[in-house]
């Protein structure tokens, strides 16, 4: 199973969320989930990626994979083990991440969800899950997240 996140550069209640996303990526794990696409941007995907790379030193199976936008660009690759690189040649780089992002939904079975409010990369990418049908998994309760 494929899961991919959607959450803002910042977020708020960081502690509460960083508890919840172990324990929903360890469920996750749990559950069949043996590969996930990371963005590498801002808080939310650095945490995710983080948690994804320790639960591997416990299950060797899973693969935590960079979705990259932009090919000219270095990027740290400690927590992953490999990029990949969607077909973006033909996008406008200003437009790229938005691509980029429906990429990984379009790859996905499963979007875990961390969107505090209705503007931005992350609230496009959850509605755009939403309109593909994609399984949703939210670490907040508001009702932004909880739409269908």
């Amino acid at each position: 199973m494929t899961v991919t996140f959607c959450g803002h550069r910042d977020v708020h209640l960081q502690g509460i969320i960083l508890d919840k996303l172990d324990d929903m990526i360890e469920a996750l794990i749990q559950n069949g989930a043996n590969r996930f696409l990371l963005g590498g941007y801002g808080w939310f995907d650095i945490m995710a990626a983080e948690i994804v790379h320790k639960k591997k030193q416990r299950y060797s199976g899973i693969e935590a994979v960079l979705v990259v936008p932009y090919l000219d660009r270095r990027y740290d690759m400690k927590l992953y083990d490999y990029t990949l690189y969607p077909p973006l040649e033909s996008v406008p780089r200003r437009f790229a991440i938005l691509k980029r992002n429906e990429y990984m939904v379009d790859l996905a079975e499963v979007v875990v969800a961390c969107v505090e409010h209705d503007w931005g990369g992350a609230a496009q990418m959850l509605e755009y899950a939403r309109r593909r049908k994609k399984q949703i998994l939210s670490l907040l309760s508001s009702k932004l997240n909880q739409r269908n």
